[in-house]
């Protein structure tokens, strides 16, 4: 997950809404290109831990104590980049969050994402709804089978860059989308 994160993350810049910031993971592999950071999650105790993390990194700051898709507290086309690593899987309403995030993207903005979710796989996709009933349970609300691609394009982004693969470990949870997507 480090090398996905140091592959993906220094590519945003200016103003960058992080969904699901979390400890703080991908603070340390922002560039200096990015101006401020604006972090959405809902737990107090990784934006503690966040906090830390960020107290002696160059890009300011901010945490919205919120789910991604609560209403934003930004102004529509107000921010460069979107970065979302890991976090689309267990967010509620993934299409709301998607929304939120289209509507304070700039138009020239793009959305950073590397996310696990539905394999092309038929015979791993099977497991994966198996399992995401008990996963969700254990696993802070995760979803193993969502189609991460479906979701950005079906929210109106047009994803140009995307790769998908299999991390090491059991295979219903480790399928991964990683890519780059433009508000349209």
């Amino acid at each position: 997950m480090t090398r996905l994160r140091s592959e993906s993350v220094p590519h945003a810049q200016g103003d960058v809404l992080e969904i699901g910031i979390g400890s703080g993971l991908n603070l340390p592999f922002y560039s200096p290109k990015v101006h401020h950071v604006y972090g959405v999650d809902p737990s107090i105790e990784l934006q503690r831990m966040a906090s830390k993390r960020a107290s002696d990194r160059a890009p300011e700051v901010t945490f919205f104590l919120q789910s991604a898709e609560d209403p934003v507290p930004l102004p529509d086309s107000s921010v460069d980049t979107i970065v979302m690593t890991w976090s689309l899987c267990s967010i509620p309403n993934p299409e709301a969050a998607l929304q939120q995030m289209k509507r304070v993207l700039k138009h020239t903005g793009r959305l950073i994402f590397v996310e696990h979710g539905r394999s092309s796989d038929d015979r791993i996709s099977v497991w994966q709804d198996r399992l995401t009933p008990a996963w969700k349970r254990i696993g802070g609300g995760c979803h193993l089978n969502r189609k991460i691609d479906d979701l950005i394009r079906a929210a109106g982004f047009q994803i140009t860059e995307q790769k998908n693969f299999y991390l090491p470990g059991p295979r219903p949870m480790t399928y991964t989308y990683q890519g780059v997507a433009f508000g349209v």
